[in-house]
C-alpha cells in the first residue's frame, strides 16, 4: 500500500510547503500532493515541479465547494500538469477537460460536503459511484472514508473495493493513527493520504520532528 504524503493542513496547502518539501528530500517519499487552495497558483506550479524533480508522482486533490470552482480546479490541474487528479463529483465535465492529457483523474464516491470536507452517504451509494466511474474510464476514485458521517468507515472501503475491481481505491482524510492503516490495508485499499496528522504531530505524539513522523508512518505501511 501507498502513502500518499499531502503538503497540507486543515485541507490547505500549507504555505511554506516548498521549504518542506526540499526537508523531506532525504526520505525518497514516491507519492506527493497538495490541495487546490492555501497558496497562490504560480506556488502550486513550482511544487510540482519539483515533486517531479524529486522522482515523485504529484497529486493535487480538489477540496473547492462549488461546482464552479471545482471545475476551475480541474482546469488549474491541466494547467500546472499534475501526475494525478482526486477529488470533485463532476465527472464527466473533469473527464471532458482533462482528455488527452494523461492525468488521471480520482472523483470523490459517495457525497462530499464542506470544508474541511465530509462524506454523506452509506456503502450502497459508494459502490454505485464507483461502478459509475470506472464505466465512465475513472483510473481510481479517491474516499474520504474517514470522513464519513452516515456509515461505519470500513464498510464505505469494502464496498468500493469490490465495485473498483482492479482500479485504484485511495482513502483520504483523517487516516492519523497505524491501526487505521492496518485496516485499510487488510480491506484491499491501494493508497492512502496524510497531511495534517504528520504536521500536527497527531500520528506520533511522543515524537517532535517531521521527518520521525514520516518515517513512522512509513514503518506503519511496510515501508520503513
Amino acid at each position: 500500500m501507498d502513502f500518499i504524503f499531502m503538503l497540507t493542513r486543515d485541507d490547505q496547502t500549507i504555505e511554506d510547503a516548498l521549504d518542506v518539501l526540499e526537508a523531506i528530500r532525504p526520505l525518497g517519499l514516491r507519492h506527493i500532493g497538495f490541495k487546490d487552495v492555501g497558496v497562490r497558483p504560480d506556488v502550486l506550479q513550482e511544487l510540482n515541479r519539483s515533486i517531479k524533480a524529486q522522482g515523485a508522482i504529484s497529486y493535487l486533490e480538489v477540496v473547492s465547494t462549488t461546482p464552479e470552482a471545482c471545475l476551475r480546479s480541474v482546469r488549474n490541474a491541466l494547467e500546472i500538469g499534475v501526475d494525478r487528479l482526486l477529488g470533485g463529483t463532476d465527472v464527466d465535465t473533469a473527464l471532458e477537460i482533462l482528455e488527452g492529457s494523461g492525468i488521471e483523474y480520482y472523483p470523490f464516491p459517495g457525497f462530499p460536503y464542506g470544508h474541511p470536507t465530509l462524506l454523506a452517504g452509506g456503502a450502497e451509494d459508494v459502490g454505485a459511484h464507483c461502478r459509475r466511474f470506472v464505466a465512465k474510464g475513472c483510473a481510481g476514485v479517491d474516499l474520504l472514508a474517514y470522513r464519513a458521517t452516515d456509515a461505519e468507515p470500513l464498510d464505505l472501503v469494502r464496498s468500493a473495493r469490490r465495485a473498483l475491481g482492479n482500479r485504484m481505491l485511495i482513502v483520504a482524510g483523517s487516516v492519523d493513527q497505524p491501526a487505521r492503516i492496518g485496516a485499510l490495508a487488510s480491506a484491499g485499499v491501494d493508497a492512502f493520504t496524510i497531511g495534517s496528522a504528520v504536521f500536527n504531530g497527531a500520528f506520533s505524539p511522543r515524537k517532535g520532528a517531521l521527518l520521525s513522523q514520516l518515517r513512522d508512518v512509513l514503518a506503519a505501511c511496510g515501508r520503513g
